[in-house]
Parts: C-alpha cells; sequence; structure tokens
C-alpha cells in the first residue's frame, strides 16, 4: 500500500473503470458518471438524514440483479436523479446491461447532493447531461475540483452559505501489497468543516468577516454563534472501487466501513442535514484472493483522501471561496 497519506492517481486507476463529468459552471452544477461497462458487483451504504438516491435496493444481497453499470453522482436535488436516464441511453446503445428477455436492462445507481442555493436553482442535470458525462468519459485520467458533481457543492455551512467554503469532487487510488487496486471518487458538499485526518488542522470551516475559519465542532458545543444553515441543502456522495473479485455482500460491507474515511475528514459528519452515500464497485479484474481487511482499510484511507482532494483542487465559484484562494488572500 502507499505511504501514509500520499496520493497516488485517481479511481479510473482501477483497472474496469472509466469516469466522465458533465459541467454547467454558469449555472454552478453538474454530474459525474463511473462507469463500468463489463459490469462490477455492487454496493451501498446511506447515512445522514436526508439521502436522495435510485436503484440502490438493488444493491441489497438479497436482490437478484447482481452486476450494475454505472454509477451516477449529481448535483440538482432529487431534479438531477434524472440524469441517470441518459446513462442508461448510452450504455442500451452499445448493448450494455442486465440481460432482460427483450435486450439489455442498464443497472445504474444514482445519487444527489443538493446545490440549488448556489448559481441557478433552475438549472439542473437532465438525461442529457448524463448521456453528455458519458461521452466525455476516460478510464486513464480524471478531472477533480469544481466539476461534474462538484461544481456547486459547497462545505463548511454553520454561518449559513455565506460563510461557506467551496467544495468540490476529488479521487484517489492506492495499491496493496498483492497488487489489488482500491480507489475512491467523493463530491463533497457538507455541512460539516474539513479536517486533515492525518495531523488534525482545520482545512476549511465556517468563515467570519475577517475571512478566518472557524471550528465547527467548537461551534456546536460552545452554543457559539447562531446556527444559520438552511436543512437538506447539503450531502456528500461517492463511489469506492476495487479490481479485486467480491461478491455483494462483500461490496455492501466495504461501502459501509468507507464512511470512515467521511467522518475523518469531515466534522460534524452524517447530520440530520445530510445525505451522505457511498457506492461500492468490484469489477473484479484481479483474480488474487480478496483479503477484504486490507481492502475495507485501503477504502477509508481513499475516500478521506478524495475528500482533501476535492477541497484541495476546488475553485471558487458564484461567489464562494475555495480553501487555495483563502490561503492566498485573494477571497
Amino acid at each position: 500500500m502507499t505511504s501514509r497519506g500520499e496520493h497516488i492517481g485517481s479511481i479510473v486507476d482501477v483497472p474496469g473503470l472509466a469516469a466522465g463529468h458533465w459541467t454547467d459552471a454558469a449555472a454552478a452544477t453538474g454530474c459525474t458518471v463511473i462507469l463500468s461497462t463489463d459490469g462490477a458487483v455492487g454496493g451501498v451504504a446511506v447515512r445522514g438524514g436526508s439521502p436522495g438516491t435510485r436503484e440502490t435496493d438493488l444493491l441489497d444481497p438479497i436482490r437478484r440483479v447482481d452486476r450494475v453499470h454505472a454509477v451516477l453522482l449529481s448535483g440538482g436535488s432529487a431534479f438531477g436523479l434524472a440524469a441517470a436516464s441518459g446513462v442508461q441511453q448510452w450504455l442500451e446503445e452499445r448493448g450494455i446491461g442486465f440481460e432482460a428477455p427483450h435486450g439489455p436492462v442498464p443497472i445504474v445507481p444514482a445519487a444527489i447532493l443538493y446545490d440549488l442555493g448556489v448559481g441557478r436553482s433552475d438549472v439542473r442535470p437532465d438525461p442529457a447531461s448524463g448521456y453528455a458525462a458519458c461521452e466525455t468519459s476516460d478510464a486513464n485520467t480524471m478531472e477533480r475540483g469544481s466539476v461534474g458533481a462538484g461544481t456547486g457543492a459547497t462545505v463548511a455551512k454553520a454561518y449559513g452559505i455565506e460563510g461557506a467554503v467551496k467544495g468540490g469532487i476529488g479521487s484517489a487510488c492506492c495499491v496493496l501489497p498483492d497488487g489489488v487496486s482500491v480507489g475512491a471518487a467523493v463530491a463533497v458538499n457538507a455541512w460539516g468543516g474539513i479536517f486533515d485526518h492525518r495531523d488534525g488542522g482545520l482545512i476549511a470551516g465556517p468563515r467570519v468577516a475577517d475571512g478566518s475559519m472557524n471550528d465547527p465542532i467548537e461551534i456546536m458545543l460552545t452554543g457559539g454563534p447562531p446556527v444559520r444553515s438552511a436543512a437538506l441543502t447539503n450531502t456528500t456522495i461517492g463511489v469506492v472501487a476495487t479490481d479485486a473479485k467480491l461478491d455483494k455482500m462483500q461490496t455492501n460491507f466495504v461501502a459501509s466501513a468507507c464512511h470512515d474515511g467521511l467522518a475523518l475528514t469531515i466534522r460534524p459528519c452524517h447530520t440530520p442535514s445530510d445525505g451522505d452515500t457511498m457506492f461500492c464497485l468490484a469489477a473484479g479484474q484481479n483474480s488474487t484472493a480478496a483479503n477484504l481487511t486490507a481492502i475495507v482499510t485501503a477504502a477509508t484511507h481513499v475516500t478521506a483522501l478524495a475528500v482533501l482532494d476535492a477541497i484541495g483542487s476546488a475553485r471558487g465559484l458564484a461567489g464562494i471561496p475555495a480553501v487555495m484562494e483563502l490561503r492566498d488572500g485573494q477571497a
């Protein structure tokens, strides 16, 4: 495995996967697709009080369908779930899907985050957006920052959107000693602040008038300034993937465990105002016998790194500054 905290590559370094984005920077929204056109075993874990999802029931180990062909991460709140239909269309045109009696049916689980309060609320990802994200898909590289599902993402909202810091989408990958790859892609749109789990330092907290950032945990525990952030305006969503051969029970376990990676870096995490959802895809390209404990450890590791990457690579948008701009004194 990589040395502690080392960032290499992205989720598309996991064999069998590709990623693409559709971005509308003017409206501050977008969507991201993670493709596994050969099919992958899928799992999911939903936390927090305000999730928005599609096709997650199919990922339960007791359900019949055992492979998925893409996962969609989208802005646009519940409206953004419509973009999954465009992903289905793109896959169907290529003959990819669950083999049903009357032709293939692509299986595309999806999750959304709320970005309607940034940019334009009347522009949301739709089927054409999901299709366009597939058209840009690449198995070699993945753009990160204020793109795709991370375009309108924000974090650190204890003082409301006016004190928020720009979120985004980030990614990371590591390779275990046995050659198994584990990667993550996470769109970070959290109520909580962002901390570097490696040294405990605050990276993005609620901003005050002088541009400095406060600790959101301290705000909540000490009865500090009133909390003005609206409910239902958050949610962090993502995908952890591996080339190991896992069954549905195991992928669901990995999806659940990688929420630890969110909790390491997002504090507070899984609040009533967040609908945090993490998927797991096991592409199965590696025939090495799966060490589930090692894969879970790696999944937590790359999820945490992907969160940090999302915040570090974000750019300011719609008047909300990014961490890099705050550090450079540009905000």
